[in-house]
């Protein structure tokens, strides 16, 4: 019997590679960039599976060029790279690799929030430079973490993960902002649900945990940059597309807010020009969050789980589309 044939768009961790190549006739993209529109197009061309990156878009010209596409596994927990309603249309299974990144998210959320708060990162830059010369009574002084408050829009499991740590290890005051309140944070962490301008202006620091979408897209904006506290720290680990960028450069430059640490920029990678990198109160990482040996192993368990149920016509370990299963392609 032959082996469905299947395209992996980047090498990922080898517990969940190494299945697939057991499993399927699989095809591994080899370099470090992803592949371009045209070379996914024509490697998708006989595939019953897709194993995906953030950085690989699925949309009706790549879904045309794949007539016997069965499932699309995603190799992150967002799939904003995926038209979904597409591929359900066309009997397609789409999964994600939800749950095993929370907490490692959740700790590069505090580790930004700490390096730009206390100038982490700008200060270590000076004395690499040979600048450090004596103790500077006010040299590189930051913000107080202990006693603060702490706003955290979007209230899901990542975002839930981050205001714990906060409220425990520095007695923080919690306050949210989502569609839906959290009773879980409002029972364990005293967390207070508020409009978005309240969160904004009485928060020390604010960390996005939003789902990307057409209501949330662009909503830091510089309206609520300059709503924020001039010593308000701003950490972003969901999309760069929730961010206006350049009002975001404008706020730190004027100094609407004091500094900011950011795991995702819009586009990504950001142009070697982009302001952000060049400012000394930002903190940029190039989107590391999940780059830990648990969770990059965790995904590529569930990311090679969801190719191999899915081109076996069974259900998805993690299903962004259950409602296909009554028309899947078989």
């Amino acid at each position: 019997m032959a082996r469905p044939r299947v395209f992996v768009t980047r090498r990922i961790p080898q517990v969940g590679l190494a299945r697939i190549c057991e499993a399927c006739d699989a095809e591994v993209w080899p370099g470090e960039l992803p592949p371009p529109p045209e070379a996914l197009r024509e490697k998708a061309r006989d595939c019953e599976g897709l194993l995906t990156l953030l950085t690989d878009r699925v949309d009706a010209a790549l879904l045309d060029a794949a007539p016997r596409l069965k499932v699309v596994s995603n190799f992150a927990v967002g799939y904003n790279n995926i038209d979904v309603a597409e591929a359900t249309r066309r009997g397609i299974c789409i999964g994600n690799t939800p749950d095993v990144l929370t907490e490692a998210t959740a700790d590069m959320a505090l580790a930004l929030l700490l390096a730009a708060a206390r100038r982490i990162v700008e200060s270590a830059d000076h004395a690499r430079a040979g600048l450090w010369k004596t103790w500077q009574p006010l040299g590189f002084i930051g913000q107080d973490l202990c006693g603060k408050t702490v706003g955290v829009v979007g209230m899901g499991r990542i975002g839930f993960s981050f205001a714990r740590r906060c409220r425990r290890a520095w007695e923080m005051r919690v306050l949210y902002h989502d569609v839906r309140p959290n009773p879980r944070a409002e029972a364990e962490l005293d967390a207070s649900l508020v409009s978005f301008d309240e969160l904004l202006a009485e928060s020390d620091f604010v960390s996005l945990h939003a789902d990307l979408n057409p209501g949330t897209r662009h909503m830091f904006d510089a309206a609520a940059f300059r709503k924020m506290k001039r010593t308000a720290v701003f950490v972003n680990t969901a999309r760069g597309g929730l961010v206006v960028q350049q009002d975001l450069v404008q706020a730190l430059r004027e100094g609407w807010i004091f500094a900011a640490g950011l795991d995702v920029t819009d586009p990504e990678p950001p142009a070697a020009d982009e302001p952000l990198l060049r400012l000394a109160n930002c903190v940029v990482a190039p989107h590391i969050a999940s780059a830990t040996v648990s969770s990059r192993n965790g995904m590529a368990e569930i990311a090679a789980d969801n190719l191999l149920t899915g081109v076996a016509g069974k259900p998805l370990r993690a299903w962004v589309n259950p409602e296909v299963a009554p028309r899947r392609r078989l």
